[in-house]
């Protein structure tokens, strides 16, 4: 049975590689895997959106509305933007940091409040991660993404060393050690 995850945020936040390394452990599992990275304004913080399909055998990455098993939000606004993408029985793990969108910081809007609430009042299976302090923890307010994809492992049957593994062939060697420690702490709050 195929899975389908997606990865959603905005430009500079590091989904892409949060994307390659999801998608390099999936592949040392045996799965057939298709990534499709969907890039709107990304260079100016736009929405940034990874479709991750696995199992025997895909025949496309795109992940339709009602598909998704799971959302990684790096953003609480990407979250409710793609909500509609999450099956009834999917889960959802959200970064709490908020990034005010281009219309909220050019004066034209107001960033909505209880943006987590809404999304569990509308039957989500939520798991609210403060990222960005545990990143700081590792080494860098940048490992923002690996702290996220350490919470999401957890939600998976993948053995830890085999995420571990797949950090260390996806980031460079000399930020391979900030990495494991950002994915660690992240799985250490993982569900």
């Amino acid at each position: 049975m195929n899975k389908s995850i997606m990865i959603v945020g905005v430009g500079g936040q590091g989904t892409l590689l949060a994307s390659r390394i999801l998608g390099n452990v999936l592949l040392a599992e045996g799965y057939d895997v298709k990534l499709s990275e969907v890039h709107g304004m990304s260079q100016r913080g736009g929405s940034v959106v990874t479709y991750v399909k696995y199992g025997d055998k895909v025949w496309s990455p795109i992940v339709g509305k009602g598909e998704a098993d799971l959302l990684l939000a790096f953003e609480q606004l990407e979250a409710a933007r793609y909500l509609s993408y999450l099956k009834p029985e999917g889960k959802i793990v959200v970064n709490t940091q908020r990034i005010d969108p281009m219309s909220v910081l050019a004066g034209d809007g107001a960033y909505p409040d209880g943006v987590l609430e809404a999304l569990e009042a509308a039957g989500a299976a939520v798991q609210r991660v403060d990222a960005l302090p545990l990143a700081v923890e590792a080494g860098s307010p940048k490992a923002v993404n690996v702290v996220l994809i350490g919470a999401m492992a957890k939600n998976t049957d993948i053995d830890k060393e085999k995420w571990l593994a797949a950090v260390r062939a996806c980031v460079p060697p000399k930020f391979a050690e900030l990495n494991e420690r950002a994915f660690m702490l992240g799985y250490e709050k993982g569900e």
